[in-house]
């Protein structure tokens, strides 16, 4: 039977504060110490946290790995993720710059014990053979495997994976038992993917699942939308609620993250930030 109340992992966005999302790495990272979200997220009822790489980097120069692994551990935390990843399905020098990226974000998840590193696809949306991405994926998950961690691959409605069909058709044919896809709610609503589709998932095939809230049109880009008026959970128009059964009835039991990325929501203080985004979450359920 699945448990009503299923563990919560704040996304990094959710309790960063004013950042600025996929800026330069010194304003994408978060000025609130990790310490003071680690609290706030463990006082509102999350179990998990997340970390984007250049918020990372910023703390390591305040914490080292044991200093930090005892913090999530002083505090319930029993998940952490990392994020984020692009650039894999290159060669080139954009293949060797996401290489030394995962290679960096995989020497912290052994450090501390990931769950998992988010990955994205191509966001310039260029079309790539199936079966180099089936290659390129497995080789991801193969170097996440050594390092005890899973890899979460989320499917993006800009992208060249915007659709369920066209994720699953890598993880499936990587096959990894660390690897799986990221089904983001509002990614799948803008890409006008129905939930119903989600039941035809085999579970093994899903590595983490998210959730947020929109309203019923997109305002400017998709870009522009999914970074700055994303909706706590219940309070738009995608039906969360519903995209969560339609999750449980594939058999998925894992974790749940909670991503905010608004404005609105940068501009709130950090405790209450971590209540609303979780209250309005757990309602869902």
């Amino acid at each position: 039977m699945t448990s009503p109340h299923p563990e919560l992992i704040a996304s990094y966005w959710t309790l960063a504060g004013e950042v600025v999302p996929l800026g330069p790495p010194e304003l994408e990272a978060s000025r609130i110490d990790f310490k003071t979200r680690v609290a706030a997220a463990a006082q509102a009822g999350f179990c998990g946290i997340g970390l984007m790489l250049s918020d990372l980097q910023r703390i390591r120069t305040q914490y080292d790995y044991p200093t930090l692994r005892a913090i999530l551990a002083d505090h319930g935390m029993r998940h952490l993720e990392f994020e984020f990843l692009v650039g894999w399905i290159e060669g080139g020098e954009a293949g060797a710059l996401a290489q030394q990226t995962l290679e960096e974000l995989l020497d912290a998840a052994a450090q501390l014990g990931a769950r998992h590193i988010k990955i994205g696809p191509d966001m310039q949306a260029k079309a790539w053979p199936e079966a180099l991405m089936v290659e390129r994926f497995s080789d991801v998950c193969a170097q996440a495997q050594r390092a005890g961690t899973a890899v979460a691959l989320e499917i993006m409605p800009w992208s060249n994976l915007r659709t369920l069909a066209e994720g699953l058709a890598v993880v499936a044919g990587a096959d990894a038992p660390n690897g799986g896809l990221l089904l983001d709610v509002w990614h799948l609503a803008r890409a006008g993917e129905a939930y119903s589709e989600i039941a035809k998932i085999p579970a093994r095939h899903i590595r983490y699942v998210e959730i947020d809230d929109a309203d019923a049109q997109v305002v400017g880009t998709l870009l522009e939308d999914t970074l700055d008026r994303r909706r706590l959970c219940g309070e738009g128009a995608l039906n969360v609620a519903s995209f969560i059964k339609a999750v449980q009835s594939t058999g998925y039991t894992g974790p749940y993250g909670v991503e905010i990325i608004s404005t609105q929501h940068r501009k709130r203080p950090l405790e209450e930030a971590a209540r609303r985004a979780f209250d309005t979450a757990i309602a869902q359920f």
